[in-house]
């Protein structure tokens, strides 16, 4: 999976678990301060991307995620077989 069809994929979750609107979501976009996600709404994210890895996300790689482009870039990382793009 590539970076943007990562961040494809977090704009649907974001946009079908939160009703944020896709236009707000762009990959300079804050998830605390833009776009409104709570630490718990943040948990909720990481549950829900967890069938992307096949395995637990571990909270501590999200500890310094603060926009959109962050998690792409963590989740990226995290990704079996993936090479950074």
């Amino acid at each position: 999976m590539t970076k943007t069809e990562l961040f494809d994929h977090i704009v649907r979750l974001l946009h079908e678990s939160f009703e944020i609107e896709p236009d707000r979501i762009v990959p300079e976009a804050r998830l605390y301060e833009d776009l409104d996600i709570d630490s718990i709404d943040a948990v909720d994210l990481i549950v829900q991307l967890k069938p992307l890895l096949g395995r637990n996300l571990q909270p501590e790689a999200f500890k310094a995620v603060r926009s959109v482009q962050d998690v792409v870039d963590v989740v990226h990382s995290l990704l079996p077989g993936q090479q950074a793009a």
